[in-house]
Parts: C-alpha cells; structure tokens; sequence
C-alpha cells in the first residue's frame, strides 16, 4: 500500500510538470519542492495512519473504544478523499476547492479527537495507539505545511 501511494504521488508530480509546462498554472497549483514534500507527507502519513488504525479495531473490536476506532478510520477515509478531490482539482488546472481543503482539516480534527478517546491497559494497544498518534499528528503537521508552504 505504501508503495501504491508514493508511485500515485509522483505520477501526480509527473502530471503537474507536464502541466505546468502546457498550460500556465498558478504557482500555488505546482508548488515548490518543499509543497511537494508536504502534500507527499500528508498522503503518506495518512495512509499509515489508516492500516495502524486497522490494527487498532482488530484489537478493540469487543471494547468499547470500537465506535471511537471507527471514528478515527472514517475522518482518515473522509480527508483521504477530500485529498483525492484538490489532487484531481490541480491535476486539470484548477483551483483546489476550498471546501474540500476544510473538509481534510474538519476529518483531520475529528480522527485525532476520536484518537484522543481511545486508552488501553494492554501495552501491544498501548504501543499501537501511540503510533497512531504520531502518524497522525505528523498529517496534521504535513497539512499545516501546504497551508504555510503551497502559496
């Protein structure tokens, strides 16, 4: 899976390139290297973020954290896919939709809080949980850096 997602990036970076180079883009729509590397981060770190929550319901299924497990894999699923639509949105010349940038932010919030929720006495859960938490909290860290970086 992770390796699907770094191919997909870079063939999003592919495309963007031949863009750029046909038609004219605002910069913000190509970014600098170090856009590209956040919008590669967020990808990435979401990804991870959702097989370790995968990992996190098979261990919780018959607690009850099992509805806040679900909560954090639905808000990953939800920006994953507001991600797809800004992606798609660049790759054909547009302008990223703003609603779909506050929807990444909104599931972003509503994963970490759902994370936040989630305690376990076992120290395997424990350990998990705490690598969902930093995969996360490293999206959250990627996205502020589109925000600050992709102008």
């Amino acid at each position: 899976m992770f390796r699907f997602h770094v191919i997909a990036f870079v063939t999003v970076l592919m495309h963007l390139a031949l863009l750029a180079r046909t038609a004219p883009l605002q910069t913000r729509q190509i970014g600098n290297i170090q856009c590209n590397l956040d919008r590669l981060n967020i990808v990435l770190s979401l990804a991870a973020a959702k097989s370790t929550a995968g990992k996190l319901s098979t261990a919780l299924s018959n607690s009850p954290d099992a509805s806040n497990v679900q909560s954090v894999t639905d808000g990953i699923s939800g920006a994953q896919g507001a991600i797809g639509v800004i992606g798609k949105a660049l790759l054909t010349g547009q302008s990223a939709p703003a609603d779909a940038r506050q929807e990444v932010s909104g599931n972003l919030t509503i994963a970490t809080t759902a994370l936040g929720k989630i305690s376990s006495s076992d120290s395997k859960v424990s350990s998990t949980l705490a690598t969902a938490q930093k995969q996360l909290s490293d999206a959250v860290d990627a996205g502020n850096g589109v925000i600050a970086n992709c102008k």
